[in-house]
């Protein structure tokens, strides 16, 4: 117990964070929470007794370390000796000053243990005061303490001196037993003494070779790094007024602990020389301040250590992602050099270059603007602390540009295995090699990437699911997942296999599972209602096929379209369109996966013009005008009565439905040659076909791309033959066996092979002697 006051056996405890009051030392604690404010208000405020301004002092660590409690187990008693409230802000500052510990066993065990510790803690204690100045009346004072303090007293005194960390000085308020305090305060003395020692053989500018101490007597520090991290110390720890010492040991930091190349260690050198120079208060040394701890914190040599487990990674791979076998396969060929994230033990990194319009994102600013920052590839680098991370450039398709310069050809350098080793962000300013980074992008078309971005980057097409493979994706991964975040189990809810193909074929079409998992949530939320019900006793779902059901629940077809809905999706809606003279259906290959893709054509009296609608681009537009050119020029070997003098008088309209939707592309020449030729012989197409392909004025038939999605998008349309050019036999193999099995393939070279099979019983030429010449109207 203190012999300065007695201490109650009951008093109101003040819970501080990130703060130890020590034995024998002083805090300033500013108050702004309410518990702390009430107990402030009822304890000081209101009451005028002595003992009224003794409290307890109990610390509390914010982010939590796993082996500590909410609140510490053993604190400080103290006493208010200035407080101030200001009223306006609802704050209190007040300033207490230690009496003893609470619950805390001051006897002392004289073994000669003890003895030997308490010698050897005065020895290095008084090394430490000897390098302060001994001018100072501060220092002259500690000295004199030294020799009269008790043992316990001087351990805690001197763990408040020095620059500790919140644990350890928890660590040592929780010492009771003075040979455990001694043992615990010991070596953060011998660790102050050898940093004050290595900044002494740099300090040739102060011949007395003497450190001040400020006014209040605490002692400013520095920190001793160890572990070889690059972490900097706080500003606060070095920068003081007429005190360079701080920056000296940076010097020693930036060229020993970050390991700086030759290249970046000059130019930290000349930013510390400028730093001694400037006062703290100027602005300019804040930003150079801020620059040399980017240098010291970036990675420059440290590299995570890559484990090659390629039979990890093919079954983190399986057990995450069905199908995509192309996909899979190439991912762990590049796995064999070059691993990936958390199946090799990479640091990753994630940056959303999505809406990214300004260079600065990527390149920096220059550190002549306020305000000014590391690019988002620097800064990453920064994060993560290694210099061979994984990061991935997500939405690359989805760059801007406009008046401060264009991100992509930012990227043109990151990207360069040729040039990126000598990577210069505008305010690092110094090149950083970035040759070791793995960069995955990721895009939902490769349109919009400009040539020269693209030419720097392999292509891996992620293509669509079959109707399958999101029956299997349904069943073992987003059925299970669903249920677990409505609270469910399958004890509760069965989904027939047949009821999952009703909701994929009626309800979703797209080449993911993203709508698809969002319809499974639908249906779970049902059946978590009528769950609940049955807990509370009681029936008021509006789900009358579920109504009356016991676990587990059934959701049969009948019930999911009670809960969905009437189908939005129906083959029906294709068939009916067919069978006309004047339409076809062709493929198409979206960002989302294949499409059905309907051709509309019509004739009627006009000025001979061609009318085009359907939201189409330029590609798409010429390939309508080039298919109704090659009809005009065989309608006589067909046996089309197509003179001019028809078709000057002929308007042709040609439409592709779902207007809102933009169409651009070649490769629905066919689908439209085919249509026209429909539409002037009036024969329907087959109604159980689908096409694709580009066509030339002299009818050739040329390969088009996603030749897998095309074919998906078919079978699911549940159409059976599929025209595709003869070029494109090589990409069938990408097609699931499955869908190969259900259709039909037709391989043409030539635009006369497509209508043969287009037609029903074919589309027979008339021979003719005379010479096919071509048609003049005003089309």
């Amino acid at each position: 117990m203190s012999s300065i006051m007695s201490i109650p056996r009951q008093i109101p405890l003040l819970v501080v964070e990130d703060e130890v009051l020590l034995p024998g030392s002083s805090m300033k604690i500013p108050v702004t929470n309410s518990r702390n404010m009430a107990m402030i208000k009822s304890r000081l405020l209101n009451q005028t007794s002595l003992s009224s301004t003794i409290i307890g002092i109990i610390a509390k660590e914010p982010h939590q370390e796993p082996n500590l409690p909410a609140l510490h187990r053993i604190g400080t008693a103290a006493v208010v000796v200035q407080k101030k409230l200001s009223w306006k802000s609802h704050t209190f500052v007040g300033v207490v000053r230690q009496l003893d510990k609470l619950a805390v066993d001051d006897e002392e065990d004289d073994n000669q243990e003890i003895l030997d510790l308490i010698e050897s803690f005065r020895i290095e204690a008084s090394k430490l005061l000897g390098m302060l100045d001994v001018s100072n009346a501060t220092v002259a004072r500690l000295k004199k303490m030294l020799r009269t303090l008790p043992a316990h007293h001087l351990a805690d005194l001197c763990a408040s001196l020095v620059n500790a960390s919140f644990l350890e000085k928890l660590q040592i308020l929780d010492a009771v037993e003075l040979s455990e305090r001694l043992k615990k305060a010991l070596p953060l003395l011998i660790r102050q003494i050898e940093g004050m020692e290595m900044i002494g053989k740099t300090n040739n500018n102060r011949p007395d070779n003497h450190f001040t101490v400020p006014s209040k007597g605490k002692l400013v520090v520095i920190r001793q790094q160890r572990g070889g991290g690059n972490n900097l110390m706080r500003n606060d720890d070095f920068l003081m007024p007429g005190d360079h010492n701080g920056l000296i040991f940076k010097d020693l930091y930036v060229q020993r602990a970050a390991k700086l190349p030759q290249h970046a260690r000059k130019v930290a050198m000349k930013e510390l020389q400028r730093l001694k120079k400037l006062p703290p208060i100027s602005p300019e040394s804040g930003i150079i301040r801020t620059y040399v701890e980017l240098m010291a914190d970036l990675p420059w040599s440290k590299s995570s250590a890559e484990i090659l487990d390629i039979n990890k990674a093919r079954q983190d791979l399986d057990a995450d992602h069905y199908a995509m076998d192309k996909l899979k396969r190439r991912v762990l060929e590049y796995l064999a050099v070059r691993q990936l994230k958390t199946t090799l033990g990479r640091e990753f990194h994630r940056i959303s270059l999505g809406g990214s319009c300004n260079q600065s994102d990527i390149r920096g600013h220059r550190r002549t603007y306020i305000g000014a920052m590391p690019g988002r590839i620097i800064q990453g680098l920064k994060n993560v602390g290694v210099n061979n991370p994984v990061m991935l450039l997500d939405e690359i398709d989805k760059l801007g540009s406009g008046l401060h310069g264009d991100p992509a050809a930012a990227l043109l350098e990151v990207l360069d295995p040729e040039q990126n080793c000598n990577f210069v962000d505008h305010y690092l300013n110094v090149p950083f090699d970035l040759s070791q980074v793995m960069f995955i992008a990721t895009a939902n078309s490769t349109k919009t990437i400009p040539p020269a971005l693209l030419d720097r980057m392999e292509l891996i097409h992620v293509q669509g699911y079959t109707q399958e493979e999101k029956m299997h994706i349904a069943s073992r991964h987003l059925l299970p997942k669903q249920l677990e975040e409505h609270g469910l189990t399958p004890a509760m809810m069965e989904l027939p296999l047949e009821s999952i193909k009703t909701v994929i074929s009626c309800y979703t079409r797209e080449a993911g599972v993203r709508t698809l998992e969002r319809k499974l949530g639908a249906l779970c939320r049902a059946v978590a209602v009528r769950v609940a019900e049955m807990n509370g006793n009681y029936n008021d779902t509006h789900v009358k096929n579920i109504a009356n059901a016991k676990l587990p629940i059934c959701l049969d077809e009948a019930t999911v379209e009670e809960i969905l809905g009437p189908a939005v999706y129906s083959s029906n809606e294709l068939w009916s369109r067919l069978g006309q003279p004047g339409v076809a259906v062709g493929l198409a290959w979206t960002s989302v996966g294949g499409e059905v893709l309907l051709v509309e054509a019509n004739k009627m009296e006009g000025d001979g013009e061609l009318v085009l609608t359907g939201h189409l681009g330029d590609v798409m537009k010429e390939s309508a005008k080039l298919a109704l050119n090659w009809v005009r020029t065989a309608a006589r070997e067909y046996g089309l009565q197509l003179d001019g003098e028809i078709l000057s008088h002929t308007d042709i309209h040609i439409h592709f439905p779902a207007g809102a939707v933009g169409k651009d592309g070649p490769s629905a020449g066919v689908t439209i040659a085919t249509a026209l030729m429909s539409l002037f012989s009036g024969r329907p197409v087959a109604t159980d076909v689908a096409m694709t392909g580009e066509i030339t004025l002299r009818g050739i038939v040329l390969p088009v791309g996603g030749v897998k999605d095309k074919v998906l998008a078919a079978h699911r349309a549940g159409l059976i033959r599929v025209i595709l050019p003869k070029k494109n036999e090589k990409d069938l193999h990408e097609v699931p066996d499955n869908v190969r099995k259900d259709l039909a393939f037709v391989l043409v070279n030539h635009i006369d092979e497509v209508l043969q099979a287009a037609f029903t019983g074919g589309f027979p030429t008339v021979a003719s002697s005379q010479d096919v010449g071509s048609l003049v109207s005003k089309l």
